[in-house]
Order: structure tokens, then C-alpha cells, then sequence
């Protein structure tokens, strides 16, 4: 029984020790210790194994948030540029919008100006005209983390917010576990289709982002299992949307609209000629001279269902095209593949 005890008073020291050494807020820090003696106590009461399970991991969370670590900020206008013009085909008005959003940054720190807070930009437009990316390409260009928060089909404000910790099995939500996650807290967070949560929890979710997204609020977010102000303010918010039927007029005024326009059938052939095709090559192993797509194919390619705003559609009709390139070459030995429109319904899906 004296050998159990120490085991269990070693396991509560190991936890002392973290929690000293941890670069963690002070008052959570008292709080911690706190759960540390009711922990001490409950040795003596029998109680102890499902007390430290439930300490130990609060703890674990606690110890996860990166409470000051931050990445700093790469500022450049002529990188910016050259990283959204390496993943994105046309739409010069949407690079502008950001190439500004980089300049304001810039001045802002050169400034040194003590509050300023990041401009909230929603990016609205159909599916496959390239929101998601944006936000991706600003994460690269600034050398910051992103994290993806999905909307679609969330039907509690407790994924976001989180469950109380007294509550078994319960967690932090979607915004802490993100930030646990890329390490820094300062990181870009990616709200993604926000228009598309589920209609019962559409009001609770609204509220929660109206905290999320209001600089006199965001600085202390509380986490229902942390129980303890995050502060979110020196994270960049995006947000995404197909449209803004299902926003809230107080989410919407705390965002800066972007509308996405939808690519012409021209620009879905460069972007698929000049980025999907040599991703596809690398990834599948061909060499883009095993496979060659004659001019007359691409303009059945890019409307098989009639008119597409985006480039999802041709994106897996290419990937399709490629696999079945794959295959023969590796099958029949071919040197190289070329599609015509004489073969042509071969590659091409059959709807």
C-alpha cells in the first residue's frame, strides 16, 4: 500500500514539475495548482484514479495552448505577389484586395501602433472559384500557421466554444484545439463556409462568431473547458462563405466583403494547362509528355454539365484523364497517350 501511494505521489509531483516549468498565464497557472491539492487530498479518499484522469488531462490541454509563442510576419509586397501569382490564374482584383491587406499590415507594424487589429476579409463566390486557396496562399505569403475551421453541417456552437470539463469525455472546442495545434497563437484561422452550419444551431454559432470576430471581445474567448480567457486577438480571421443569406447582420458588419468572381471557360483552361496539370503530373509520376490533350478537347472538358463557375468539375475530369493515362502506359507499354476528340469519350467521365 506504501509502494502505491508513492506511485501516486510521484504521478502528482511529474505534474507539479510541468506545470511550474510551463510558460503558462500566472492566475491559470494558481488555478492549476489548486486542482493539484484537491488531487493530493483525494490519495487519502479512494477516489484518486478518476480524479487524476480528469486533472491530468485539464493539465495536458493547459500545457497545449501556446499562450505566447508567435510567428513573425513576413511583409513583403513583391513576395506576396509572386505567391499568389503562383497559385492563382487571373482574378487581379482579389490579389489587389489582399497585395493591400500585406501593405496595411506593413505599415501597421512599422508603426509599432499599440491595438491595431488585422482587417476581418470574407471571401464570398460558388463553389470551386477558389476561397479556400486565397486563404492558404496569405498563410504562405506572411509565413504564418493556418488553421481550417469547417462550417459545413456544424450543429452545436459547443464545437466551437467547447464542453465543460466536468463532463465526461468533454473537450476544447474547434478554435483552442486549433490553436494547440498549430503551436503559435497568432496564427491564420480559417473560418470556411460559415454559411453552411446547420439551420437549429445557426443563431448559437452567429453569437459565437460575433465574439470571435469583435476585437473588444476576442482578446479574452472563453473556452468552456479551459474556463479561461484565450486571447485571440493576435490571430488574422478569414472567413468563407458560398453566399450571405445565412450570416447575421453583426457577423456581417465585422467582415470586409471579397466577391469571388467565376472564371470564364478561357481561364479554366490556363488554370488547368498551367497549375492542376503539373501538380497531377508529379503526383502521378508521368512525364507531361506521355500524355498529350489536343486544343479541340478542352472546350468539351471545362462545360460537360453546361455552364461551371469554378474548377472542381475539371479538376477531377483531369485527374480521371490522368489515372486512365496511367494505366494504359503501364498496361500496353504505350510511349505516350494523346486524346483527341475521336477518343476522347474514353477519358472523359460519362454523366
Amino acid at each position: 500500500m506504501t509502494d502505491y501511494k508513492q506511485l501516486l505521489n510521484d504521478e502528482i509531483q511529474a505534474l507539479k514539475t510541468r506545470v511550474q516549468s510551463a510558460s503558462i498565464p500566472e492566475e491559470l497557472r494558481l488555478k492549476v495548482a489548486k486542482d493539484i491539492v484537491a488531487l493530493e487530498r483525494s490519495v487519502e479518499l479512494g477516489s484518486y484514479d478518476e480524479k487524476y484522469e480528469k486533472v491530468s488531462r485539464y493539465i495536458e490541454w493547459v500545457l497545449k495552448v501556446p499562450w505566447a509563442t508567435e510567428t513573425t510576419d513576413t511583409l513583403d509586397i513583391a513576395h506576396t505577389k509572386q505567391i499568389f501569382d503562383s497559385h492563382h490564374y487571373g482574378l487581379g482584383e482579389v490579389k489587389d484586395r489582399f497585395l493591400e491587406y500585406v501593405a496595411i499590415l506593413n505599415l501597421r507594424q512599422q508603426q509599432a501602433e499599440a491595438g491595431f487589429r488585422a482587417p476581418i476579409l470574407l471571401l464570398v463566390g460558388l463553389v470551386g472559384t477558389g476561397k479556400t486557396t486565397f486563404a492558404f496562399s496569405l498563410a504562405e505569403a506572411l509565413g504564418r500557421k493556418i488553421v481550417r475551421i469547417p462550417f459545413g453541417g456544424m450543429s452545436s456552437a459547443k464545437e466551437l466554444r467547447g464542453q465543460s470539463r466536468l463532463l465526461l469525455g468533454s473537450e476544447p472546442g474547434k478554435i483552442v484545439k486549433g490553436l494547440c495545434e498549430a503551436q503559435v497563437r497568432n496564427p491564420i484561422i480559417l473560418l470556411d463556409e460559415i454559411d453552411r452550419c446547420s439551420e437549429e444551431a445557426r443563431m448559437d454559432i452567429m453569437g459565437v462568431l460575433v465574439e470571435l470576430l469583435d476585437p473588444a471581445q476576442n482578446h479574452a474567448f472563453v473556452d468552456n473547458y479551459l474556463d479561461y480567457p484565450v486571447d485571440l486577438s493576435h490571430a488574422i480571421f478569414i472567413a468563407t462563405a458560398n453566399n450571405t443569406t445565412g450570416i447575421a447582420t453583426a457577423v456581417m458588419d465585422r467582415m470586409e466583403k471579397i466577391t469571388m468572381p467565376s472564371y470564364t471557360d478561357q481561364e479554366k483552361i490556363m488554370i488547368a494547362k498551367h497549375y492542376i496539370l503539373p501538380k497531377l503530373y508529379a503526383d502521378s509520376g508521368l512525364r507531361p509528355e506521355q500524355l498529350v490533350i489536343k486544343e479541340e478537347v478542352w472546350p468539351r472538358m471545362t462545360r460537360p454539365l453546361g455552364y461551371d463557375a469554378g474548377i472542381r468539375t475539371l479538376e477531377r475530369t483531369l485527374q480521371g484523364m490522368v489515372r486512365k493515362a496511367a494505366r494504359i502506359i503501364v498496361e500496353k507499354g504505350y510511349p505516350e497517350v494523346v486524346i483527341t476528340n475521336q477518343n476522347a469519350n474514353i477519358f472523359l467521365p460519362q454523366f
